[in-house]
């Protein structure tokens, strides 16, 4: 029996950003569609702040400094949507 281990690493080379959703284009060609709702900062920034963004750590995630907001290649390929703060 063989095992096969997945060593490539998920790195993004592009995103885009539409009212519903954020989709990020690999390195590898793949392409990542979640839904904008995964990020409530990004959900409620408005356009120009959902535009200003950067790819950090070599493609490991995007950044928006304007609204302090950052997800992960991994979180989008695995479905980890940005949990909002209790405001007790």
């Amino acid at each position: 029996m063989h095992t096969v281990i997945n060593t490539i690493e998920v790195r993004i080379k592009d995103i885009s950003i539409t009212d519903t959703t954020i989709t990020a284009y690999l390195v590898d060609g793949r392409v990542i569609s979640v839904p904008l709702a995964w990020s409530w900062r990004l959900s409620e920034a408005t356009p120009e702040q959902r535009a200003n963004y950067e790819i950090i750590g070599d493609g490991q995630g995007i950044h928006w400094p304007g609204i302090d907001e950052d997800i992960s290649a991994e979180g989008m390929l695995y479905g980890i949507p940005a949990p909002r703060p209790n405001r007790g």
